[in-house]
């Protein structure tokens, strides 16, 4: 690096950091997190609700109070997630559609607005010859997430009035998004491979197919079976939504506070998930495990497993982050719903595949990690969506690269329904940022700088 380049890195350096006891002086909450972690409430939504702990009311009064760690709870539109994926489940079909319905309305459809809808995505699905081209020409670059943000922001350009901000013109543009997100994301990943010299495979989609079924056929050329592509409809629908103050989903809104179209609002929220603190956490996941198995021969040793974990923590081991991927969560405490659910799935699929033991192996990390972290930190640290998500798609022949992508095109659907909110809100997000200074400096000539 020139020399004047790296002084300037070394200035912004000294500039930009801001001390702990200026933060506290200003009373400032970084992150938009109260000092307890939970985080600051800046609006209201209808669309999900995320809950980790319960306000308990002390004697001394109706204001004062404390909150308690519960299991963790999360509502799509008031409709407690488990109970959703425990009747689709108990009636044996697929029911991501209904979420989708149910979180852009903020109503349960009936048996015929739910086939209805379903058909209408189902017609939407195909990509149309110039949609086709703009995958075949984006996708240069190997980073899938990279290619699905390329793609998205592009599709601009085969809408005759994509700048509408009018709620009719957007809501059909989210669902032709919900219903084309899959066949970008298989699409991009085909042409991913082409370029790396294997045969082109795009599949187009077929109607009579669930969502869930349509993506696994289209990326793998194959029909999955009634299990895999429930189990993927699962998935689906854990990811759809988490409540307006995950990072991408309050990306996505803040976008289209401003005016901007639905395509630069998703792109923004694809843009968020790429990072590895969100929606790239499951693909963390499964490369500690790699450098975990890779280090710890006999894993089974849980003498030998903690203190490989402890050094992983003590960032000796591993990336240097000192994170263990998968645990911990900003809301939730006892437990994370989503993952509760995942990790019964993870085991039965894993029984079905002869892959128990590698199912044991991640449980016994989770378990002794989550007993180091919970004695450091002093606050209870369980697993998160993520440290269960990755293993089930590695079951499933899911390429590594594609775990964050599938998380997009399943969190599309929160994301368009949160817009829609946002809209009809009508105001700009504009949070306050104030200077560590309270005085004005003087400004010096440049011939009398040093």
């Amino acid at each position: 690096m020139d020399e004047i380049l790296e002084r300037i890195k070394d200035l912004a350096l000294q500039h930009d950091y801001i001390t702990p006891e200026i933060i506290m002086e200003k009373d400032v909450k970084p992150g938009l997190r109260n000092p307890d972690g939970s985080g600051v409430i800046v609006g209201i939504t209808t669309k999900g609700s995320v809950n980790g702990y319960e306000k308990v009311y002390t004697d001394r009064g109706k204001n004062e109070f404390y909150l308690k760690p519960i299991d963790g709870k999360l509502y799509y539109c008031g409709y407690n997630i488990e109970t959703i994926v425990s009747e689709i489940i108990s009636e044996d079909r697929y029911g991501f559609d209904e979420v989708a319905y149910l979180l852009l309305t903020g109503v349960l459809p009936s048996t015929q607005d739910l086939d209805r809808f379903s058909d209408a995505l189902a017609k939407r699905r195909a990509l149309s010859k110039i949609e086709r081209s703009i995958v075949m020409e984006e996708v240069v670059n190997y980073n899938q997430m990279y290619g699905l943000h390329s793609v998205v922001s592009h599709l601009s350009r085969c809408d005759s009035n994509p700048d509408s901000t009018s709620i009719e013109d957007v809501f059909l543009q989210c669902v032709n998004l919900i219903a084309k997100m899959p066949q970008i994301v298989a699409a991009n990943h085909n042409v991913m491979r082409f370029r790396k010299g294997a045969d082109l495979r795009i599949l187009r989609p077929k109607p009579e197919l669930s969502t869930a079924q349509d993506f696994l056929y289209m990326l793998k050329g194959e029909m999955p079976t009634d299990y895999e592509a429930h189990l993927f409809d699962i998935c689906m629908i854990l990811h759809a939504e988490h409540g307006g103050g995950n990072n991408s989903t309050f990306s996505v809104r803040s976008v289209t506070s401003s005016g901007a179209n639905t395509y630069m609002a998703i792109a923004a929220g694809i843009a968020s998930l790429s990072g590895h603190l969100h929606g790239g956490a499951n693909e963390s996941v499964m490369k500690m495990m790699k450098d975990i198995r890779k280090n710890v021969k006999d894993w089974q040793n849980e003498k030998k497993l903690r203190k490989y974990l402890t050094t992983i923590i003590d960032k000796k081991a591993g990336d240097g982050s000192g994170k263990i991927y998968g645990l911990g969560h900003a809301v939730y405490t006892l437990s994370d719903p989503r993952a509760v659910i995942l990790k019964r799935y993870a085991r039965e699929y894993a029984a079905m595949k002869g892959l128990s033991e590698k199912f044991h192996f991640y449980e016994e990390v989770e378990r002794i990690s989550s007993e180091i972290l919970t004695e450091r930190k002093g606050s209870i640290i369980r697993p998160n969506v993520d440290f269960y998500s990755g293993f089930i798609y590695k079951m499933l022949g899911i390429p590594r690269e594609l775990y964050t992508p599938i998380f997009a095109m399943s969190r599309v659907v929160g994301w368009s329904a949160h817009r829609l909110e946002q809209l009809v809100l009508g105001k700009i997000i504009r949070p306050a940022y104030i200077s560590p200074r309270d005085y004005e400096q003087e400004y010096v000539s440049l011939k009398d700088r040093k």
